[in-house]
């Protein structure tokens, strides 16, 4: 049987180094939209928190029910955060190059945001397997600190990317750009690799 503070100690670091990819996309969308207020900040890493959160628990849930079907899915995870941060940032480079010098106002919508969200977590699903032992009460429990941790780092990293942002002006959405299509290639390759 695991013990409350073991997972308790797993959920930090799980949370710490799935938070990543959230976080360097958090700072990506901190440079895009530098005047963007706190609210935008919460909003954008509660979005990635519910999926860094939810993801685990889907992959609980398919290890306790699903779990052949699950494995053939794994292998098509790398592509999926590939195809769907590349999107986004190359239509972030177009912005950019299209957009000049100025200053975003506007936040991001919830759809771009779900986007990032599902292409930043995915591969939380296979934290399901290492869950998998837990009784259901412990696996939500690491799922939710997971989340919080996500939370926490997501908040940081879209302000630190406001600081920057204000600074490169029209510049930061080409960045921004850059920065989903190297997360995307990064996730990819350690999919396929290793």
């Amino acid at each position: 049987m695991t013990s409350f503070w073991v997972v308790i100690v797993n959920g930090v670091l799980l949370g710490i180094a799935l938070a990543m990819d959230a976080f360097s996309v958090s700072l990506s969308n901190g440079l895009q939209y530098p005047k963007a207020g706190k609210k935008t900040s919460f909003a954008i890493a509660s979005v990635f928190a519910f999926f860094q959160t939810a993801m685990p628990l889907i992959g609980w849930f398919c290890v306790k029910s699903v779990a052949d079907a699950f494995e053939k899915f794994q292998i098509f995870i790398p592509w999926i955060a590939l195809i769907l941060l590349a999107f986004l940032g190359i239509k972030m480079i177009i912005e950019g190059a299209k957009g000049g010098e100025e200053i975003k106002t506007v936040s991001l919508s919830f759809s771009t945001l779900a986007v990032q969200g599902v292409a930043t977590s995915i591969d939380a699903l296979s934290v399901g397997f290492t869950i998998s032992n837990l009784p259901v009460v412990l696996a939500v429990l690491e799922s939710v600190i997971i989340g919080i941790v996500t939370f926490i780092i997501c908040v940081c990293g879209v302000e630190i990317g406001k600081k920057f942002g204000t600074k490169l002006s029209g510049k930061a959405t080409i960045l921004g750009g850059i920065i989903l299509l190297i997360i995307g290639i990064e996730i990819f390759v350690k999919g396929i690799f290793f």
